[in-house]
């Protein structure tokens, strides 16, 4: 899901010409296929479902209801600040060439949607196979909508609203942006497997030239991506973004008045469970849909999407019911949640036997950082942000460098230079594959997590970050908003 507009061809056709390559005429343009288009479109919505109502629902039922309705407010005015922004400046800030900041960010030539209309197309992962450019656009609009929004659970019930908003504003601008471009930009298939094939099939003479134009294209990239990390939905680009920078918001804010000290119990479990379940729905969307075509990797991701999921959740509820003697429905439907964040980097990459290990893995370990870790270090992260979303994306992050092996079943490392025109599986290296993964997490945590601290900073001196104490004692369903989720 990191493609530039087709037309781009063009200019590399044209290049390799005049250096005596083989592509002497333009490629034909592709015709975006209406299939393609009504799933991308289809799994845009079910992403956004995933939002609003999903995840509002599912943090609401978490909080105490003199905090409910601050939470369905926070996230509703996310979603509508980011849609707006993604369409003035993020989506060029994201997925356009940004000279010599290219590695980490891109540049302004689409803002306010400049040069995109109902005929520009972007590629997909298939040589040949293009969706328009409205469709990846919105698709994409729905990821940064709910990135921000899943950093409200790590402090809800003490933040400030005008902080939060301030904090979104400046945190998708200066985070999120850059790592959507590092991690999803390229040029796509055809231009890298025209300009290998101009390569191979130039005369000695145009060698060089044609050499010039391959490494060209393959420079036109984000820092992660030419890294060789692989992220096919989001695990470091959502999750592990959102995740570090709730756990540094809730250490930054403090403890809530009375934690630790006072039952702070989620006041509508129902809520939650509605809200978990439009999640588990709307990921299909997330996972599938970040194929950008209806093919069989499409339906691997969707089949990765439901065993991750339910083998999480079944692990989740086994061990909370070994550990605390009762099975509860908040454990399975966090272990649920556990599991899709860690299959989202890996769902069109992994196999299916390999995505029932990775839920069992990530539904165990994530109760233990949920539970035994958060209890024994202290930090009140509200609604397990940290230990589900980032410690879950870290467990998918690393997984998918060893479950893309063909070996386990995996469906391999595409290789759009040694064949071009065919979607080829490279050779694997589990230590080039693994360590690429581990890089992309480190810096993930380091971008993210310092990134994070000092927009905060910013955010405390400008507006401040927390509620007065009588405030957070009333709730900020009244002292923010001044109306009641509910009325007796």
């Amino acid at each position: 899901m990191n493609f530039k507009t087709i037309s781009r061809v063009g200019l590399v056709a044209l290049a390799l010409a005049a250096a005596g390559g083989a592509l002497a005429q333009t490629p034909a343009t592709p015709v975006p296929n209406k299939g393609d288009v009504a799933f991308m479109m289809s799994s845009t919505v079910l992403v956004f479902l995933m939002t609003i109502p999903g995840l509002a629902l599912f943090y609401g039922g978490l909080v105490r209801s003199k905090n409910m309705l601050s939470v369905l407010t926070q996230v509703f005015a996310i979603v509508s600040i980011v849609s707006l922004l993604w369409v003035i400046y993020g989506y060029s800030l994201a997925f356009t060439n940004g000279g010599g900041l290219n590695d980490y960010v891109g540049g302004f030539s689409k803002a306010f949607l400049r040069g995109v209309d109902a005929t520009t197309t972007v590629a997909t992962f298939s040589n040949g196979v293009v969706i328009p450019e409205y469709v990846y656009l919105a698709f994409q609009m729905t990821f940064a909508c709910i990135t921000p929004a899943l950093i409200v659970g790590a402090f809800a019930e003490r933040m400030k609203f005008s902080a939060l908003l301030l904090f979104t504003v400046l945190w998708v601008t200066f985070i999120y942006f850059p790592m959507a471009h590092m991690v999803w930009y390229w040029g796509g298939p055809d231009l890298v497997g025209n300009a290998a094939k101009a390569l191979a099939e130039a005369p000695a003479e145009g060698k060089a030239a044609a050499q010039a134009a391959l490494d060209a294209v393959n420079a036109d990239a984000g820092m992660l991506f030419k890294w060789g990390a692989l992220d096919f939905a989001g695990g470091t680009v959502v999750h592990i973004n959102a995740g570090i920078a709730g756990l540094v918001g809730c250490i930054l804010l403090g403890k809530r008045i009375g934690y630790g000290k006072e039952l702070m119990a989620p006041h509508s479990l129902t809520m939650t469970l509605i809200g978990g379940a439009l999640l588990w729905v709307g990921w299909f969307g997330f996972n599938a849909g970040s194929n950008l075509e209806a093919n069989g990797t499409a339906a691997l991701a969707m089949v990765n999407t439901f065993v991750a999921t339910a083998a999480a959740a079944v692990a989740w509820l086994f061990v909370e019911w070994a550990i605390k003697g009762k099975p509860s429905l908040l454990g399975m439907v966090s272990g649920a949640v556990a599991g899709l964040v860690a299959v989202t980097p890996a769902a069109g990459f992994a196999g299916p036997m390999g995505c029932i290990m990775l839920g069992l893995i990530s539904g165990t370990v994530c109760f233990v950082f949920c539970s035994t870790v958060k209890n024994a270090l202290g930090y009140d992260d509200s609604l397990d942000v940290f230990g589900i979303h980032c410690v879950g994306g870290i467990l998918g992050a690393l997984a998918t460098g060893i479950l893309v092996n063909v070996d386990l079943g995996g469906a391999g490392i595409p290789d759009y230079v040694s064949k071009p025109g065919e979607l080829a599986v490279g050779t694997y290296e589990f230590g080039t594959a693994f360590m690429a993964q581990i890089k992309a997490v480190l810096f993930t945590l380091i971008f993210s997590g310092v990134g994070s601290l000092i927009l905060f900073k910013i955010v405390d001196v400008v507006v401040g970050l927390r509620v007065a104490p009588d405030a957070e004692r009333e709730g900020l369903d009244i002292a923010e908003h001044g109306e009641r989720a509910y009325h007796p």
